[in-house]
């Protein structure tokens, strides 16, 4: 009940996200804000960085939710991230790349391969 109150409160999530976590024991939820990853950023650089993850239209959030079967949140600085241990890994080091200015194209051709790897293994 922890894990789908804190998901409803902190990341404003749908039923559909609260019942996954409900039903799914594999299915985590992890929360950080930007300045965990680069603590200089304030005003507009804060900002870009914001742009940089959603990108435009929202393309770049939903190519890195596809590839990484992750559901992204993005709620002002703080990112939550719903998905299983290693897709939320793969998702987590593509935002924080974006975040430290790593540019998107880059940034799609390590998380692909990344994903399938991990898809060859299993």
């Amino acid at each position: 009940q922890r894990r789908v109150r804190e998901a409803v409160v902190s990341t404003q999530s749908t039923g559909e996200d609260c019942l996954a976590l409900i039903r799914l024991d594999d299915l985590f939820l992890e929360s950080f804000e930007i300045a965990d990853v680069k603590t200089t950023l304030k005003g507009d650089h804060l900002a870009r960085a914001i742009g940089r993850i959603a990108g435009k239209g929202g393309r770049t959030k939903y190519t890195i939710e596809n590839v990484t079967k992750t559901r992204i949140v993005l709620a002002d600085s703080k990112i939550h991230i719903l998905g299983s241990f290693q897709n939320m890994r793969i998702a987590r080091t593509a935002i924080c790349n974006l975040i430290l200015g790593s540019p998107p194209a880059k940034v799609y051709g390590k998380m692909r391969t990344v994903a399938s790897r991990m898809s060859e293994r299993f």
